[in-house]
């Protein structure tokens, strides 16, 4: 199969699947065609997956990052209160990586998750690299014209919330570079490395699918832009202390976490806290939960849902006006939060 036979296999898979029918020119051609109606806005954003960077090849099986290709982008759209449509991915993989069932098997988990949430993969591209595996992930969604929710909106006074519960991607990376690593098609099945053998095997799966699977928050972007109850928003993809020092950068504000009422992940409790592993630590600047933290002005606190998609939300502080400062507070004692997640190209990288 050369790479033309594929895109045409690529192209049959998602015209009949297709689910929005304003993809006029799709899969094909040099570029789609997208019917944009009157009074929409058109909310695009792109993600990079490197090998070795932004995951481990060697840990991750083919389908669950295809699924991670996707769900990263669709973490974007959500929080900008948007629902995703289409999505374009551009994909370059060695020679050897090509002739084994790699491409089929990614392709099975992207196509799985974009069906649970009616996205249609309107184009893309297919490339040979030298080495590695690199990832492109474009995805557009809509709003009402004026209604995303940007990071800027937030205003002293308003609520911070994050949805699920955190760290729990990060000390499953952690696992991952102490050797466990998932089957697929084995529920349960774990393969722990001599430091983490006798754990808990329920929890490393649960912790190692937090890194792998990621469940982007479609559902509480979807409520939070269209019944305008989040003042500002941003995914949790750096990690909780960089990502609120991004909103509160752009908001011009200050905020004040409360440390016992960050959610964390009970399975990061389980293995972790007895371990030389931090959880609060991990919850603040481990990243890649892909949760959504967003503010809410205090006269819509009580039109929030409790739960949407069975995910439930957490009060974790409170915006005020000491303009860039983060502070976080436990029991009697209080301190600034500094800006500690993952940064592609710093000194400590």
């Amino acid at each position: 199969m050369n790479e033309f036979d594929f895109i045409e296999s690529l192209r049959s898979q998602a015209n009949s699947r297709r689910h929005s029918t304003r993809v006029l020119t799709g899969i094909g051609d040099d570029a789609s065609i997208i019917s944009e109606a009157a009074g929409r806005d058109l909310i695009v954003t792109t993600d990079l997956l490197i090998e070795g960077v932004d995951f481990h090849r060697g840990a991750t099986p083919a389908r669950l990052l295809g699924h991670k290709a996707l769900a990263v982008s669709l973490s974007d759209i959500a929080a900008m209160g948007a629902r995703p449509f289409w999505s374009f991915l551009a994909i370059g993989m060695s020679r050897e990586e090509w002739k084994t069932n790699f491409k089929d098997e990614f392709y099975e988990g992207f196509f799985a998750l974009a069906d649970r949430y009616g996205v249609t993969l309107a184009g893309g591209d297919i490339s040979e690299t030298k080495d590695g595996i690199v990832i492109d992930s474009i995805i557009l969604g809509e709003v009402a014209s004026g209604a995303a929710v940007k990071r800027s909106g937030a205003r002293p006074g308003d609520q911070i919330y994050v949805t699920g519960n955190l760290g729990g991607a990060a000390a499953g990376l952690k696992l991952i570079e102490l050797g466990a690593s998932v089957e697929l098609g084995s529920p349960g099945a774990v393969f722990p490395s001599p430091a983490v053998r006798g754990w808990d095997d329920d929890a490393i799966q649960t912790l190692l699918l937090r890194q792998l699977q990621p469940q982007p928050r479609v559902g509480w972007g979807i409520v939070l832009g269209e019944q305008q109850l989040a003042s500002a928003m941003i995914d949790l993809s750096d990690g909780l202390s960089s990502d609120l020092n991004h909103l509160c950068k752009e908001s011009n504000v200050g905020a004040t976490i409360d440390a016992a009422a960050i959610p964390l992940d009970d399975d990061v409790r389980h293995l972790c806290g007895r371990r030389a592993l931090d959880p609060l630590a991990l919850a603040l600047h481990g990243g890649e939960d892909f949760e959504l933290l967003f503010t809410v002005a205090p006269e819509n606190v009580s039109r929030l849902p409790k739960k949407v998609d069975g995910v439930t939300i957490s009060r974790v502080g409170e915006i005020n006006n000491t303009s860039g400062v983060i502070r976080i507070r436990e029991k009697n004692r209080e301190w600034d939060l500094q800006a500690q997640g993952f940064e592609h190209f710093s000194r400590s990288t």
